[in-house]
Parts: structure tokens; C-alpha cells; sequence
């Protein structure tokens, strides 16, 4: 997903069966082995000993400032963090060391039409919603209506495309039905967030906001300063506490999220005692200001946590449906003006790697001439494709190392503006009409300045004018879903199971759609071709040759100017207030992680 608030619930959960009509009544796996067999205890990566007790305080994990409605499936509005994950539940849920893989969760079987072309989920008996009714088939039926809904996030309506429809079967029982046989749309709806078809009973979707969700998940809302802190309770008579898939997890009484206007303030809050944990984006910060006494004396704790996580993709985005930055050769030019190098060594104490493509660090990352796999996916499409996605290498970020420098650089920027038509003439880059050439790079955190300013003034250099302009995180998000900018920097989680969403991020429909992922405005007839064959992919070698195939395609257009990405998670806490399991698993995200398997220590201890 392009968007800097995480809305969707479900990407982490992809994959399915082998031909057989059902591969295995617990478990599905996209590809390979299923890890834990029937009737497995706890996963390795918990604590099933974990006491449940305390409190945990964080902040915010993205750039929001505020909420103001608890429905965080709709597309105006911002909902508080941690809803989505503390209280909304799937048939299905992922496991922390099995990137492609799937265990029952509210559903407790799963059976595949042996032609693919459905999939019907058993929902546990035991399972119920907080206002104590059973979760029904009618639920999850009512949830699918309401998300693929006009009324709902377009994102649901593309990642849940190709389902035909939801049917109960009976009150147990709920079989869906696909446009098309697939590897991974069964456990697409396997992710479906359900709720209660009683949560605001008669009211149209996009009109339910200030009702508190009436879901399953392991916690309610408790106390709140609306729009600004609030907190979570653990629900004492939560159903699947007791289930594999959640033993040793979620052991916290009370999660409370505080929301900060600024870094700035939220860091002095941590020293200060107001929370508990906290993830460090910055590298700076990490260096300069993550430490001293307290850090020194145990009462803060840092920690760098490696990961085998696909590298982040971050980004500053192009938006190509701008008039002035529809010609790749404009976009190129735009992204030869920055100097990563210079950036890393004078502000990130060369703690950052490039970012290179869409798949970083991945088996689906592209890399020099293609392949034969690539090539037979390629060779169909290539009266639609550039030449040079045949002839030449991948293209990789522009260098400032020697024998290289932004001087030669920025020449050939002039040379590629040139072609297009941009030629710096009284005092400005402009085109034939005379048309100065302008961007503007939107920014809600402000944190961005210190590293855009150089870009821009490298940017000056060809004549192009630059603004920097800094909202608030509301408006920037109102401007993103009407594709209103020119230039905005995006940091996305990197996946080791690509699939369906990326429907929503390069797809051509997307681009037209507002709220979409395809913030770049990218509209190919070769990249859906591609796309399609991604998601269709029935063995993994057949989606990493796919997926390096969209890669390549993508990079020769230069939607966007590569940015950075951090080998793991710098993560602090208050020292002596909480345990973990011993070791993290391979998969994970630092804060999923913390909420899922850590625990609060007796006072005093």
C-alpha cells in the first residue's frame, strides 16, 4: 500500500493450497511446508508462560496527529492507531517465522474447490464478538458486503476483485466463490477483517464513525482523550486466548497509544517518563539524542533488532499524472540530482543502504540483464515496453562515489531535460510555451527539510524551482487521495509474499480511484499484464520471476527517486519494566512484535 497511514489490515496474510481439495483443516501455505502441525501448542517465537498484566504506553507508529472516528475502513477521517490490529480479527492470521503461511484464527477449517475456483471456512464455535454473540457466516458475509462497498476504502475493493461473492452456508459455515483460479485469493478472504453485522445496525458504512467497533479481537476501547491518547483493555473473557495461535500473545491488561504533535516533543516525553517504548526513524535522533545517563543507568534501554525482513521500499513518489512529469526522461533527471552518498555520511552516519527497486533485498528484486524466466514473460509484451528493458541493465540509483560525482550527474539531468523538451532560459527551466518548470515536495512531519533542502538546491541548479511545503498530517492525507501533489516521500514495510495488493499500488484501474494506492498515477497495459501473472503465480519461482520481471519495468520508468532503508529496528524502552521471549523471531515488525509476545514485570522487580 503507497499511503503513509497504514489502513489495511490484511496485507500479511497471503497464499494457498496445493491441488489437493484440502490441503490441511488448520493451515495453509502459499508455497513449501506447513511449519506447525494439527494440534501444535503455541508458536516457537512465545512465551506461552507469559503472565497477563500491566501496562503498556507507545506512541503513535505513523504520522497522525490526531483521529476522529473509531471505523478505520472508510476513506475520510483518520482512526486511532492500534484499532485495526488490538480489536478487528480474520478467519485466518500469519506467524512471525512463516512469511507464506496462514493458521485458523475465527475459522478453525478451510476447504479449496479442487478446480480453485472457491473456498469454504468453518468458523470455530467458540468464537464471539465483545457484546458476547457468536460470530456467525452472516458476519463474515456482512463484513465482505460492507468493505468491497462504494461506502468503504477503495483499497478493499481492489484487493478483494477477483471474488465473486460471499455466501452462508449455514450459521457456521461460509463458502466464497472466485472469478478465477488462484494461489493466493483464498487466503486473501482468509484476511477479510469481520465484524458484527449489529455494529451500527442500519446505518450506511461510511456513515458509522463514532460507534466503537463491535468486534472479536483480544481487546476493547477503554478510557480516551478523543482525537488526542488512547487506550485499549484487555477483554478478561477474550474466546481465543486459550487457542495455538494466540497462546503467550497480546499480555498486556492495558495498551495505551499517545499522540505527539512533533519528534521533538514526543522524545523529551520519553525521557521524561509519559510512555513506555518507542521505534527511532531517524538516524540522527538514534546517534545524538538516544542517549546519556538514564540510557547508561539501565532506566532506558536501546536496542538495534536485526531482521531478515525484504528491505523497506522509501521513496520520494512522482506523480506522473502532473503534466510536466509525465515523461520518464523528467522523472530521471529529477532523481539524478540527489546525492545519497553526501546524505548518509553528513546526516545519517552511514546507517542507511540505497534503495534500489520496489523489491529490495528480496528474490524478487531485479538485477542486471533479465533472464530466461523473465525474458518469457517479457518478450509478449515488448511492442509495449521499452527498449532498453531488453538491451540494458536494471537501472540502479545514480552514485556520487568517485569516478563518479552530482556535477557529472546533473549534466546528464540537463541533457535528459533537454530531450524532453525543459532548456534553462531566463533564469528558469522551461518548455517551448515558455512554462517554467515547478515542483512542489509535500511533507506533513517537517523532519523531511534538513534532507530536502540540498536536494532542491542541487535541483536549483537545472533551473528548476522547488517549494517545500509542510501540512499537517490530515491534509496531507486529503491531498494524497485526491492525487493532489507533485512530490512526496513514502516509506512502505518490505513483504515476503507480494500478491494482490500490489493490484492497488501499480495497477492501471487504481490509478484512476481515489484514495488508491497508485500514488505514481502509473497506467500500463504490460505492468497489469505482469500484475496478473504475480498473482496468479501457483509455485514460487514462477512469482519471483514475475515479480523481478514488474521490477524491471517499473525501474525503467523512474515513477520515483530512491531513498534509504535501515537493516532492522531501532527500538527504546523503560528499562526493568518488561520481559521477551528470548529471541525474535525472523519475520516481524518491531511494534507487532512488542504487542504480540512481550510482558510487564512486577513492580520493583
Amino acid at each position: 500500500m503507497w499511503r503513509p497511514l497504514c489502513y489495511l489490515f490484511l496485507v500479511f496474510l497471503t497464499g494457498l493450497s496445493a491441488p489437493a481439495p484440502v490441503q490441511a483443516a488448520h493451515a495453509y501455505a502459499q508455497f513449501g511446508d506447513i511449519k506447525y502441525p494439527a494440534g501444535f501448542r503455541h508458536f516457537d517465537w512465545v512465551d506461552p508462560e507469559a503472565p497477563k498484566e500491566g501496562e503498556i504506553r507507545l506512541v503513535a507508529p505513523t504520522r497522525v496527529t490526531q483521529y476522529d472516528k473509531f471505523n478505520p475502513f472508510t476513506l475520510k477521517g483518520t482512526s486511532p492507531p492500534g484499532l485495526s490490529r488490538l480489536l478487528f480479527e480474520s478467519l485466518l492470521t500469519g506467524t512471525l517465522d512463516e512469511p507464506t503461511t496462514a493458521y485458523g484464527l475465527l475459522a478453525d477449517d478451510i476447504q479449496v474447490a479442487r478446480d480453485k475456483l472457491s473456498a469454504t471456512f468453518h468458523l470455530n464455535p467458540a468464537a464471539r464478538f465483545h457484546n458476547g454473540k457468536p460470530v456467525e457466516a452472516a458476519d463474515v458475509v456482512h463484513s465482505f458486503r460492507m468493505l468491497t462497498s462504494k461506502q468503504a476504502h477503495p483499497g478493499y475493493a481492489n484487493l478483494f476483485a477477483d471474488v465473486k461473492d460471499a455466501r452462508a452456508l449455514d450459521s457456521r459455515r461460509v463458502r466464497f466463490e472466485f472469478v478465477r483460479a488462484s494461489a493466493e485469493l483464498p487466503l486473501i478472504v482468509g484476511s477479510l477483517p469481520v465484524f458484527s453485522r449489529d455494529w451500527g445496525a442500519g446505518k450506511p458504512f461510511d456513515q458509522i464513525v463514532m460507534e466503537p467497533p463491535i468486534a472479536s479481537g483480544p481487546y476493547r476501547i477503554g478510557r480516551q482523550s478523543f482525537g488526542r491518547d488512547i487506550s485499549y483493555d484487555r477483554d478478561p473473557d477474550y474466546w481465543a486466548k486459550d487457542i495455538p495461535v494466540r497462546r503467550g500473545q497480546f499480555n498486556f491488561d492495558r495498551v495505551t497509544y499517545r499522540i505527539y504533535k512533533d519528534n521533538t516533543a514526543q522524545t523529551e516525553a520519553f525521557k521524561a517518563g509519559e510512555f513506555d517504548y518507542v521505534e527511532v526513524f531517524s538516524a540522527r535522533e538514534w546517534a545524538r539524542v538516544f542517549t546519556g545517563r538514564q540510557f547508561d543507568n539501565g532506566n532506558l534501554v536501546r536496542s538495534k533488532l536485526p531482521a531478515r525482513n525484504a528491505g523497506d521500499f522509501q521513496g520520494y513518489l512522482i506523480n506522473a499524472r502532473r503534466p510536466h512529469l509525465a515523461d520518464a526522461r523528467v522523472r530521471e533527471a529529477i532523481g539524478l540530482a540527489m546525492d545519497f552518498e553526501w546524505l548518509n555520511r553528513q546526516f545519517f552516519y552511514n546507517s542507511y543502504t540505497r534503495v534500489r527497486g520496489y523489491f529490495n533485498g528480496s528474490d524478487f528484486e531485479a538485477k542486471g540483464l533479465p533472464g530466461a524466466d523473465e525474458l518469457a514473460l517479457l518478450e509478449p509484451l515488448r511492442k509495449q515496453l521499452r527498449p532498453e528493458v531488453f538491451t540494458r541493465p536494471v537501472p540502479m540509483p545514480p552514485t556520487t562515489e568517485p569516478p563518479d560525482s552530482l556535477r557529472a550527474n546533473l549534466r546528464r539531468a540537463r541533457d535528459l531535460l533537454a530531450e524532453a523538451g525543459w532548456t534553462y532560459r531566463d533564469g528558469a527551466l522551461r518548455n517551448a510555451r515558455g512554462e517554467v518548470f515547478r515542483i512542489e515536495f509535500l511533507d506533513s512531519e517537517g523532519g523531511q527539510s534538513r534532507v530536502v533542502t540540498p536536494y532542491m538546491q542541487a535541483l536549483a541548479k537545472l533551473g528548476i524551482q522547488c517549494d517545500y511545503r509542510q501540512v499537517d498530517f490530515a491534509l496531507l492525507q486529503k491531498r494524497l487521495d485526491v492525487f493532489d501533489f507533485d512530490i512526496t516521500s513514502i516509506r512502505l514495510l518490505g513483504s515476503e509474499a507480494p500478491g494482490a495488493e500490489l493490484l492497488d499500488r501499480f495497477g492501471s484501474k487504481a490509478a484512476d480511484t481515489e484514495g488508491s494506492g497508485n500514488l505514481m498515477g502509473i497506467r500500463s497495459p504490460a505492468v497489469d499484464a505482469l500484475l496478473q501473472k504475480a498473482i496468479s503465480a501457483t509455485t514460487r519461482p514462477a512469482l519471483i520471476a514475475s515479480l523481478r520481471a514488474l521490477d524491471r519495468v517499473l525501474r525503467h520508468e523512474h515513477h520515483f527517486v530512491p531513498a534509504w532503508y535501515a537493516d532492522g529496528f531501532r527500538i527504546a524502552w523503560r528499562g526493568k519494566r518488561f520481559a521477551q521471549p528470548a529471541t525474535a523471531p525472523d519475520y516481524f515488525q518491531a511494534e507487532d512484535w512488542v504487542l504480540r509476545t512481550w510482558w510487564s514485570l512486577p513492580a520493583g522487580n
